[in-house]
Formats: C-alpha cells, structure tokens, sequence
C-alpha cells in the first residue's frame, strides 16, 4: 500500500504538529480570508496546494467539504469528506436561520459536493442513514468510524473515590443537564459520590447555576478546557464515564462519541443514551449501560449501580476493552482509511 503524507488545511492559523505540514488561508491574508469564506475560491490556496504535489483532499464535515469543491476541481484530484454528525442532523432551516456564513454556503452549494465528493465517510451507520436522507448519494456514502490508539490508550485500575466523568463541549446536545439532575440522586444514595466535569461551552453559567439550585455544586468540578493527555488522566482516577446525549432543538445529534471509545479503551465501564451512534459503540448491558434520552431516573438507576459494584466496572469494562480492540482500533481504521485513498488515485 502507498503511504500518504498528510497536509492539514484550514481557514484559521493550523497549529504545527511534528512530522506534519500544514497551510492556512489566513497567511494569505484577511481579503483571502474573506474572499474564501464568501465564495469558496482561492487562487493562492490552490497554488499552495499544485506546488506541494497535493493528491487528493479530505475535508472534515460537510461544511467544509463545500468549500473544498472548487479547490478540489481546481487541482483536479478527488475530493473525500467525513461526515461527523452536524453537518447531516441539524435541519437545513435551522442553519439557515443561523446565518453563519459557512452554513448558508453549505445549505446553498451542497449539491456542488453531492455531485463531485468521490467518497463520503460516515462515523457510523446512523450518520450515514442520516446522510442518505440529507440528499447525499448512497452508492458513495461508507461507513467508517474513527479508530483510538489501543497503544497509548491502557486500561488504568479501579478507584476509590466513586467518581462519575463527562468529557463534553457544555451545549444541548450533550445532556449535561440531565446528568447534573441524576447526580443530585446520586447523592442521595451515595453522598461520597463526585461529577467532574470537562469541557466549555456557552452552557457553562446555567448548568452552573443548576448545580447551586440542586445542592450539588460541592460535589461538582467544573474543570474547563483540558488537554487530552489530562483528560486521560482525569478518566484513569474516575469510575466511570457518561455521555448522556439529546436531541438538540435544531436536531443535531451525536455520530459516535469518541470519548466513549477512548473510556472504553481505558477499561472504564460507560453510560450512554439511545441516541443517535452511541448504540454502535455501547451495547447495553456488555460494555456499558444505555439509557433513553432525557430520562433522569433511569439515568441515576444505572450510575448508582455501578458506582456500587466494582465487579461489575470491571466486567464491562473488560468488554469494552476488547470491543475497541476489535472495532475501532485506530491502526486498522487508518489503513481502511489509506486503502480508500488508494482506491481513487
């Protein structure tokens, strides 16, 4: 198989990663910034790009996969696009509504990517039923999840302190609010109990003020931002980890959740919802529990359970193990990965 060496595009200031190229549009300055963003195009960019003998594109999100198509005819060489969740959940009224300039040209232009993506990657099958039914082509949509490095990723042991976890950007989608309900009962039942919480969002003062207004903020972290290489640190010293996913207003759902996998790759038991792809990676009962959206009760049931049975953590944990092990391995996703490009060049 032919290896790949990768060159990261974006809009914004890339940061440099060792071993990795990378250009932005805004080195080209605030007029390219500009003129790329209203309409797509940069002669600059697509020279950057035939300079450095660029072979195919792979943009992230349909969102940006729009903006990649003139780039990508430009040069002539196929145009690959993941579809992450987003970018095939929200309504195109709502993002229309928004006004954000990259979601009207994505509303507006999108049969220009329905018409010229060679392939169109889905994290899960749900994301790619979701794809279908948002207009793109079905014979070009395949489902690839995206693999965690079983390698740097070790199951960690049990802890003492009955610590539940939730890595998450605080917005809608993420059900914050409903795990900071169900933690409130927690409580109850076990007063030792602890939330740590990682991630900003613009929900951060209200899910605040909801833990002052339950009586739970003492036994609440709100830790911000964290780097990854923390964030692993912070699930090796917790129980468990729950990602207690909603339907968003403007239906944005969840594709995967990929800090289920890496949970799960840490040997932690996880709790999830019946939502949208985390069924693909959560069996109920074998790896993890899954309860349904919104459903606070329910939700508190399976995080008292687990935070009181160690044996229990450490059996689905176990599973959820080798259940990464087997099926989203990140070494084994990059090659399908490497032998889809391989297949259009």
């Amino acid at each position: 198989m032919r290896s790949f060496r990768p060159l990261f595009v974006g809009r914004d200031l890339v940061p440099n990663r060792p071993g990795t190229e990378s250009i932005s549009i805004a080195e080209f300055g605030k007029p390219a910034v500009l003129s790329y963003t209203l309409t797509r195009r940069s002669g600059a960019l697509v020279g950057a790009l035939a300079e450095r003998g660029t072979a195919l594109l792979h943009a992230h999100f349909g969102v940006e996969g729009v903006y990649a198509v003139p780039t990508a005819k430009a040069l002539g060489v196929p145009l690959v696009t993941t579809l992450h969740g987003f970018d095939v959940t929200v309504t195109r009224a709502k993002m229309l509504a928004s006004k954000k300039p990259s979601w009207l040209n994505y509303v507006t232009w999108r049969n220009s990517l329905f018409t010229e993506g060679a392939v169109f990657v889905c994290v899960s099958e749900h994301i790619r039923r979701r794809a279908v039914e948002w207009g793109y082509p079905a014979d070009r949509c395949r489902v690839l999840p995206i693999g965690v490095d079983v390698d740097a990723i070790q199951p960690t042991g049990p802890v003492e302190v009955p610590r539940i976890l939730h890595v998450a950007r605080l917005v809608e989608k993420k059900g914050t609010q409903y795990l900071l309900r169900a933690f409130a009962d927690v409580r109850k039942a076990i007063p030792g109990a602890e939330l740590t919480l990682i991630g900003e969002g613009p929900l951060r003062d209200p899910l605040g003020a909801l833990a002052r207004e339950l009586g739970i903020e003492a036994s609440v972290r709100f830790l911000g931002a964290q780097k990854h290489s923390d964030t692993l640190q912070w699930l090796s010293q917790s129980t468990l980890l729950c990602l207690p996913s909603v339907t968003a207003q403007d239906g944005d759902q969840e594709g995967l959740g990929m800090v289920l996998l890496e949970a799960a790759a840490s040997g932690k038991p996880v709790i999830g919802t019946l939502h949208g792809g985390i069924p693909e990676a959560v069996t109920d009962g074998a790896n993890g529990f899954l309860v349904p959206e919104r459903d606070v009760a329910a939700l508190a049931d399976r995080l008292i359970e687990l935070l009181r049975d160690k044996h229990l953590c450490d059996q689905l944990g176990k599973v959820g193990r080798q259940t990464v092990e087997e099926r989203f391995n990140l070494r084994r996703q990059t090659e399908k990965l490497e032998s889809l490009y391989s297949d259009l060049l």
